[in-house]
């Protein structure tokens, strides 16, 4: 009978004790994201894409946010893709650190992550990735989700912000003063009618350049919709640029978009100059200076953004920039001949 009541009791224990030996010993998967709270493609992720993983693995998977706007994370984000190798043309935020891999983006991320989080539990779970000073700013983390609204952005000054990317922020301040001299000469030009010879051939320049900015301008729509990062090169940092929020118009029309449709109606406002007569001929050489200083104001605009409010530049913009103001200059002489054969003060010209 006491053999019986022990074997009973070894019995209970051992139920008791498995749920605890059981939850000690689950393997966990650890990560880090870099993101920035005016990043929409940063949102996303953590707002629609892990949410439903820590449904599925509860305390199995702890991620800790890191907001690269602040001073601490932006060292921790400095050392992090210095540590682990991450090229220049691949870094950018959303970026999540898992173990040795690096994931970049609102595409990859989702794609990639769930199976590493399958395959790392498989393994018996993936640690804190080694990052130099990760462990410092941890301690002993509680929260397994990025609390964007515990972290908010600290507010900058504009010299702040110039000095994030000092080389491309000067060059982007450079092609901004470019434009508005530009902008103030085609105005003084227009207003005082200073007659100019042009080649027959410069015309053939406004197709070349309209649809180079095309082709830029589908770029950078690519980048804004999928998330990936951009091949920046070697001045300014493009991806801040593509995944700050100014990347989208009213927060859902990517700005390369708006540019694929800027572009394209010129090169068809221009072919409809070359081959219309008469009025129709005229009527499509205003809309066509008109098109190219709309294009050249919000480039501007953009310009503007870019070195004093978003603190990067994306050379990919500038040179958009730039071939919209090439084309205000080709399309203003043009222009203001049209409106003067409109009020009949010269011949209107014939079908090319």
């Amino acid at each position: 009978m006491t053999r019986s009541i022990r074997m009973v009791a070894v019995v209970l224990l051992i139920t008791l004790l498995l749920p605890s030996v059981a939850f000690a010993q689950a393997p966990v998967v650890r990560a880090v994201l870099f993101y920035s709270p005016s990043c929409s493609h940063c949102q996303y992720v953590i707002e629609e894409v892990l949410p439903p993983l820590f449904e599925t693995y509860g305390d199995q998977l702890q991620i800790v946010g890191i907001d690269v706007t602040v001073a601490e994370g932006s060292a921790l984000y400095a050392s992090a893709v210095d540590a682990l190798g991450v090229p220049e043309d691949q870094r950018g935020v959303p970026m999540l650190f898992v173990g040795d891999r690096v994931l970049v983006g609102s595409a990859e991320i989702p794609d990639v992550f769930p199976d590493l989080v399958d395959q790392g539990l498989a393994k018996g779970g993936i640690d804190w990735p080694a990052i130099p000073g990760l462990q410092e700013m941890l301690g002993e983390p509680e929260s397994t989700t990025p609390d964007v609204e515990a972290t908010p952005a600290e507010p900058t000054t504009v010299a702040e912000r110039l000095q994030q990317d000092p080389v491309g922020n000067t060059l982007a301040i450079v092609v901004l003063i470019g434009m508005v001299l530009s902008l103030v000469a085609v105005a003084a030009r227009w207003v005082m009618r200073v007659p100019v010879r042009e080649a027959p051939f410069v015309s053939w320049f406004i197709p070349v350049l309209a649809l180079v900015g095309m082709g830029v301008a589908i770029y950078l729509t690519i980048i804004e919709l999928s998330g990936d990062p951009a091949v920046c090169g070697p001045i300014g940092d493009c991806n801040a640029v593509q995944q700050s929020s100014y990347a989208f118009l009213f927060g859902v029309i990517p700005v390369g978009a708006l540019g694929v449709i800027g572009f394209g109606a010129i090169t068809l406002a221009w072919a409809a100059t070359h081959y219309l007569p008469g009025r129709a001929h005229d009527l499509m050489q205003i809309a066509l200076f008109t098109l190219t200083l709309v294009g050249t104001l919000f480039s501007i605009y953009l310009t503007f953004l870019e070195p004093f409010v978003i603190g990067a530049t994306c050379v990919w913009c500038l040179t958009s920039a730039v071939l919209q103001t090439l084309l205000l200059w080709l399309t203003v002489e043009p222009a203001r001949d049209a409106l003067a054969r409109s009020r009949g003060t010269v011949a209107a010209p014939r079908a090319a």
